[in-house]
């Protein structure tokens, strides 16, 4: 159940920074292109975005550690962008999918996202039963 909400989530925050046009990031639906083709598209690209923040950005974050610390967790904005333009990069291959005109567009776009994904996280975030 968190995947899906991280997920949906994530198309959310990909659709609202497609529509910032001076970020560069763009979506590309599935031919022919009509709306349950983009949002198709945006669940798609939601769902890759969340495996590549799993698994890469664990890996990464990891090995990082050092470089947050000195950065003082600066770095993490970067890898966050770089996370990004990976997802575009896979993506690409498919003919469909997201596109990052330039890396520090990509960098800002993922900040925007990770807000995006913090509020909402936090309102939909299944919430654990309290005992009596």
């Amino acid at each position: 159940m968190r995947f899906i909400i991280r997920v949906v989530v994530n198309a959310f925050a990909l659709w609202v920074v497609s529509l910032i046009p001076a970020l560069q990031v763009d979506i590309t639906a599935f031919a022919p292109g009509e709306t349950l083709q983009f949002v198709l598209t945006l669940l798609a690209v939601g769902a890759i975005f969340a495996l590549v923040n799993t698994i890469i950005g664990t890996v990464i974050k990891i090995v990082a550690f050092p470089l947050y610390i000195l950065t003082l967790g600066l770095i993490g904005f970067v890898i966050n962008g770089f996370l990004l333009w990976l997802t575009a990069w896979i993506t690409s291959g498919f003919g469909w999918g997201l596109s990052v005109g330039h890396f520090w567009w990509g960098v800002l776009a993922a900040i925007i996202i990770s807000i995006i994904n913090a509020v909402f996280g936090g309102i939909l975030r299944p919430q654990k039963k309290q005992r009596r």
